[in-house]
């Protein structure tokens, strides 16, 4: 960089040569930085922002969001309509398998290694809403799904991700967050998050485990794979939805698969 020194120097000289060469350097050590800060704020902005609330509560949302990463011609199969049994047929599915060495500080130490991400409860919750949203939406849209928990004033427990159909019968499960917490703890002390409830397919914090789904040969699992440890992109499932059977909302999932 041009130190003031060298201006004030470069000043005095009566050459306008000598300015102009002044400028030129200034401008060109400025303008890197000034091409990465807007490099930066473009990358911070989420690929999605909302079109319509489905449901909405501090701490529960489903939401059609413009998926801002479709290309033109090329939009997912929406509007579409899937019954809530449909829906629920593929969230009562969706298992998490945790990894095989658990830590104290990202991971509960009780349970079994592999269960459900979605019990019957939540599935029973979130599939009307889904099902509703699917039928609403345009080829531009994607359905987001949130719910939270407080563990404390400062700290949230995050469940959190997207959906989408595409070729009629494939619907793309994203889970961004599965029990992530908010202020997650890194190797030196808390780490911030982004605010949770603006990026509902991003995840917060490193995801431990995989997906998986029952049963086997109805879903395929979309990912980078960078570590079955640690997965820091995002988690999807891809669904072929109408090998399913639908789920009853009233019925138990565990009656029809086991969770082992």
């Amino acid at each position: 960089m041009t130190s003031p020194q060298e201006l004030v120097r470069c000043l005095q000289t009566p050459s306008l040569a000598r300015l102009k060469q002044v400028r030129y350097s200034w401008r060109r050590k400025w303008g890197g930085a000034a091409l990465f800060i807007a490099w930066a704020l473009i990358s911070c902005t989420p690929n999605q922002f909302t079109t319509i609330t489905l449901y909405d509560t501090p701490h529960a949302f489903v939401r059609l969001e413009a998926d801002r990463t479709v290309e033109k011609g090329a939009g997912h199969h929406h509007p579409v309509t899937l019954t809530p049994e449909q829906v629920a047929a593929v969230l009562s599915g969706v298992m998490i398998v945790e990894p095989l060495a658990k830590m104290p500080i990202y991971d509960e130490m009780g349970g079994p290694r592999r269960h459900r991400a979605f019990d019957e409860n939540l599935v029973a919750f979130f599939a009307p809403l889904l099902a509703l949203g699917l039928a609403q939406a345009t080829p531009e849209e994607v359905i987001t799904f949130y719910l939270s928990k407080d563990l404390s004033g400062v700290t949230r427990e995050v469940t959190s991700g997207g959906i989408f159909v595409q070729d009629e019968d494939r619907l793309h499960l994203i889970l961004g967050n599965y029990r992530s917490r908010t202020n997650y703890m890194a190797d030196f002390g808390a780490a911030p998050t982004t605010d949770d409830r603006l990026t509902p397919m991003l995840p917060l914090a490193p995801q431990r485990g995989r997906l998986d789904f029952e049963p086997p040969g109805a879903a395929t699992v979309s990912s980078s794979g960078w570590s079955r440890f640690f997965e820091r992109d995002r988690r999807e499932l891809i669904v072929m939805f109408r090998q399913l059977t639908p789920l009853s909302l009233t019925q138990s999932p565990s009656s029809q698969t086991s969770t082992r």
